[in-house]
């Protein structure tokens, strides 16, 4: 796994001023960086996403991941970061058959920051019915109430800048294995499951906390690689509901240390 980002790769300082119950003051403020992100497969541009600059391997592994370009981790041949002073182009190769259907569904758009389906030319892009969720793991309310406490001191960026959202992989028993944070809720999934991937975790060992809402697209990409529970610390969509019941994915949103709401699939709760 990588070294935890520096402050200087993934935030910048500010003067500022801070008016509180009428009083200026000026202080320094840490503020959260975003660029650019290029992801180039075999020389050809795919997509560009804001995204922190940190983690990108990750980031590249797991977006290839949960976007279905590829369906196996092995797959993946090759990635390579390449930074700028204000960019970063993450090439990747992949098995030539993959790529040529990469080709086919070609996207060389720029992606908001949160934004989930950008770059999908057509709906039927978008909307891609990832196969059923292997049986995976059971957890207990008391368990996952404990986790959920734990996850703010295991962020890095978020204490500095409050602006950056969190994905934590989490196996039962054991507690939080990974964490990745992102200005971009998905970057910060698919940089989670790049981690994990890349070290060749069994994902149906675990399950994901993330600090976002449960969007369609958060679902999607965690059913995609065979994640079996999701828990959201705020609101899930309907259409992320549907998913995630067609799916037979467990779907946990409004996560709080001594509450949640269970959307889908209650079996996976004890």
């Amino acid at each position: 796994m990588s070294a935890a980002p520096g402050p200087a790769e993934v935030s910048a300082q500010f003067d500022v001023e801070r008016w509180t119950r009428g009083v200026v003051s000026v202080v320094t403020d840490q503020v959260a960086e975003e660029i650019p992100v290029a992801l180039v497969y075999h020389e050809v541009p795919h997509v560009v996403m804001l995204a922190t600059p940190a983690d990108l391997e990750d980031y590249a592994v797991g977006f290839t991941l949960s976007e279905g370009l590829v369906a196996r981790a092995d797959e993946i041949r090759g990635v390579s970061v390449t930074r700028g002073a204000a960019a970063a182009d993450v090439n990747i190769s992949v098995a030539w058959e993959r790529f040529t259907q990469l080709l086919q569904r070609r996207r060389n758009l720029a992606g908001r920051t949160g934004c989930g389906l950008c770059g999908a030319e057509t709906a039927s892009d978008a909307i891609r019915a990832p196969g059923p969720v292997p049986d995976g793991v059971r957890v207990s309310a008391d368990e996952l109430h404990a986790t959920l406490q734990q996850l703010p001191e295991r962020q890095v960026i978020n204490p500095r800048t409050g602006s950056v959202h969190a994905a934590a992989w989490v196996v039962p028993g054991a507690g939080i294995q990974v964490v990745r944070e992102d200005v971009g809720r998905h970057n910060a999934l698919d940089k989670t499951i790049g981690a994990l991937s890349r070290a060749n975790t069994d994902f149906s060992k675990g399950y994901m906390l993330i600090t976002s809402r449960a969007s369609y697209e958060m679902v999607q990409k965690a059913a995609t690689v065979g994640i079996s529970l999701l828990v959201a610390f705020s609101a899930p969509t309907a259409f992320a509901v549907r998913l995630a019941q067609s799916a037979g994915l467990t779907l946990v949103a409004f996560a709080r240390a001594d509450r949640h709401v269970v959307y889908a699939h209650p079996q996976r709760l004890k």
